[in-house]
């Protein structure tokens, strides 16, 4: 097992990861901020519990949960960004029917960069405990 495989550190990664592509598409959304009929988009939250689930199921318990009726379930597996949902919500329509509002999405960016950086120091940090514990620093 590599110091890199450690479940905190996987989450963390997950975490991360899930900031890469929420950045992607806040971007998007104040690119189009202008663009007619747009409609803002946003990314759900990983959970944490989602996360201590698959870190402690074995590998051949895999399997995808229906969470609607016109899910499909069983047979695909999602990988990277993509597994998680676009969330939906009531966003207000400009005439244009832009949904997009540029001070909310740039809180969102702000946030979205603050959690980003909090994943990462903790990362570095829990990486240079675990090379501390291990003797190699």
């Amino acid at each position: 097992m590599a110091i890199t495989d450690v479940p905190i550190l996987s989450m963390l990664r997950t975490k991360m990861s899930w900031a890469q592509e929420r950045q992607k598409v806040l971007a998007q959304n104040v690119a189009n901020s202008d663009t007619p009929n747009y409609r803002g988009r946003d990314l759900v939250a990983p959970k944490f519990d989602d996360a201590v689930a698959v870190a402690t199921r074995p590998v051949d318990q895999v399997t995808l949960a229906a969470t609607a009726p016109g899910h499909i379930g069983g047979g695909l597996s999602l990988t990277g960004a993509s597994k998680y949902a676009t969330e939906k919500k009531g966003y207000e329509v400009r005439p244009g029917g832009n949904s997009v509002n540029l001070e909310d999405e740039m809180i969102k960016v702000a946030n979205n960069q603050m959690e980003y950086q909090a994943a990462t120091a903790l990362y570095t940090r829990s990486l240079s405990l675990l090379k501390v514990a291990l003797g190699k620093r």
